[in-house]
Order: structure tokens, then C-alpha cells, then sequence
């Protein structure tokens, strides 16, 4: 089983943590109208975010594709790995029902600004001085939006570089044990072919020795295993 000091925990921590922020923005995104600045800006940063998390979650996916190949040498389980795949399932599928939502939405809004355009003949009744206060009040509103959005990209970006990280540590780690136990074939291959020859040895020199030889060889093994026995216990 995992411990709480897994890299995968610490980077699937970093990723629940953004796709809150993402639900965030998209309650938000639901509720302002479609006809305003905040909405365009809302929608650019969601499909943002929801790349940015998408990316982070593949790469999560592939260190448990790793894992799975060796589950033991990993210290884990099936039922961990199964664990883990069903997280990652779960994030992307909620990441991209968010992020269908948000490209419905903006399709239609884009529809609906297309029908304004055509109809603005029969509604342009503001006045002059009206325009002007619409428009400064706007371009405050646009530039505290912005000013928050940056804010929050800056969050996200070193999020990314955390995650990329950890990421990046995942596999030196991978690629270290990797090496590891293919040094450990090679010299597990070459003890079994020196063991055979020399058991091909020994089996020459019997069969050269004969009957009397074999005894005499049998009975100078059986007192150097006594004598060892004598100075391994009795002394």
C-alpha cells in the first residue's frame, strides 16, 4: 500500500488541489452572463486550467503504468494500483465535464453576441454621456479582472513547476532502479554459467578418478565438513 509519502499522493494532492480552484471558477463562470467581459475571461482561463490539469494527470498515468509492470519491487498491490487508476479517472472525467460545459457555452455565447450584432439597428438607445460611464466602468472591471487573473496564473505556473518536480524525480528514481536490476541479471547470469562449469569440472574429475578416487575424495570432503563443524560450533 501506498504511504502518505508516495509521490504519487504528493502529486495527486497538487492536482485535487486545482481541479477545486477549477470548479471554483467554473461556479462562478455559470452564473455571470454570457454578454460580459468577466465570462470571456473566465472561459480563457478555465480551458486553460483545464489543459494544464489534463497534461498533469497523463503524466501521472504513466508512473502507475511503470508501476504496474513490477507491483512488488514498488511495494504495491493490485488493489492499490486499481486505486490509483480510478483517481485518475476520476479527475479526468471531471476535468473534462467541465471543460464540455465551458465549450457549449462559449459556442452558444459566441451564437448569441452574432444575433446581438445583427439587431444592435433596434436597440442603440443610449445615450452619449451613458456609453462613456458604461465604458469607463467597464474598462475598471476588466482591469481588476485581469489584475486577478494574472494572480492566479502565477499560482498555477508554480503549481506546474512543483508537480513537473516531483514528476521529474519519479522517474530519475524509475530509471535508477531500472539500472539497478538489470546489473543484478548480469551478474545473476554470470554466476549460473560459472556454477555450470564448474560443476563440469568436478563431474570430469570424477569420472577421470574411478570408483577408488571417488571415495577417497568423498572421504577428504567429509572431514573438512567435520573439522568445520568442529570450528564452527565447538570452539
Amino acid at each position: 500500500m501506498g504511504s502518505p509519502q508516495d509521490p504519487f499522493y504528493i502529486v495527486r494532492e497538487e492536482i485535487q488541489g486545482s481541479i477545486g480552484k477549477l470548479q471554483t471558477n467554473f461556479h462562478r463562470w455559470d452564473q455571470v452572463a454570457s454578454n460580459t467581459g468577466e465570462y470571456v475571461h473566465l472561459t480563457k482561463e478555465i480551458l486553460t486550467s483545464c489543459e494544464s490539469i489534463e497534461w498533469q494527470v497523463d503524466e501521472l498515468e504513466k508512473t502507475i503504468t511503470v508501476a504496474s509492470r513490477d507491483p512488488a519491487y514498488y511495494g504495491l498491490d493490485e488493489v492499490e494500483l486499481s486505486r490509483r487508476r480510478n483517481w485518475v479517472g476520476s479527475a479526468r472525467n471531471q476535468v473534462g465535464n467541465v471543460r464540455r460545459a465551458v465549450e457549449k457555452g462559449k459556442n452558444n455565447s459566441a451564437m448569441a453576441r452574432h444575433q446581438d450584432l445583427t439587431g444592435t439597428s433596434r436597440s442603440n438607445h443610449y445615450s452619449s454621456q451613458d456609453n462613456d460611464d458604461y465604458i469607463d466602468s467597464e474598462s475598471d472591471r476588466q482591469l481588476l479582472l485581469m489584475r486577478q487573473q494574472d494572480d492566479e496564473l502565477d499560482e498555477l505556473s508554480e503549481s506546474v513547476q512543483r508537480i513537473g518536480g516531483v514528476g521529474l524525480t519519479i522517474y530519475d528514481e524509475l530509471s535508477g532502479q531500472e539500472r539497478i536490476l538489470s546489473d543484478l541479471s548480469l551478474e545473476m547470469e554470470t554466476t549460473s554459467n560459472r556454477l555450470d562449469f564448474v560443476q563440469k569440472k568436478v563431474a570430469a574429475v570424477m569420472k577421470k578418478a574411478g570408483i577408488k578416487g571417488q571415495m577417497m575424495l568423498i572421504l577428504f570432503l567429509v572431514v573438512v565438513l567435520i573439522v568445520l563443524f568442529v570450528l564452527v560450533f565447538l570452539t
